[in-house]
């Protein structure tokens, strides 16, 4: 099972952005949709945001206007910059990527998640 490579996670103050980044381990990869989500103490997993391999964008309503979710197909690497951050964004953020093995097979990934705590 492949897993992805996650950083930029942290803490920051009240109405403070965070960076976060998610790469493959290595060069070769070719993905589809990427994602993020996150999954608070005592809370199911919940989706952030998706972007399609052609650049196309949703995401959760509880973020819309603050965070914004991009991606390097040369790198393989997707991002989430979060801004005017609030306690409640506190959660592990996990990346996701849809493994494109062949034309016939495609497997899920993700990263080891990274913990964002928004406290003052």
């Amino acid at each position: 099972q492949v897993q992805l490579v996650e950083s930029g996670g942290g803490l920051v103050q009240p109405g403070g952005s965070l960076r976060l980044s998610c790469a493959a381990p290595e060069s070769g990869f070719s993905f589809g949709n990427m994602g993020w989500h996150r999954q608070a103490p005592g809370k199911q997993r919940e989706l952030v945001a998706v972007i399609t391999k052609g650049g196309s964008t949703d995401y959760a309503d509880f973020v819309k206007g603050r965070f914004t979710i991009s991606r390097d197909n040369t790198r393989n690497t997707v991002y989430l910059q979060m801004n005017s951050l609030k306690p409640e964004d506190t959660a592990v953020y996990y990346c996701y990527a849809l493994w494109e093995v062949s034309w016939a097979y495609s497997e899920d990934c993700w990263g080891q998640g990274t913990q964002v705590t928004v406290s003052s």
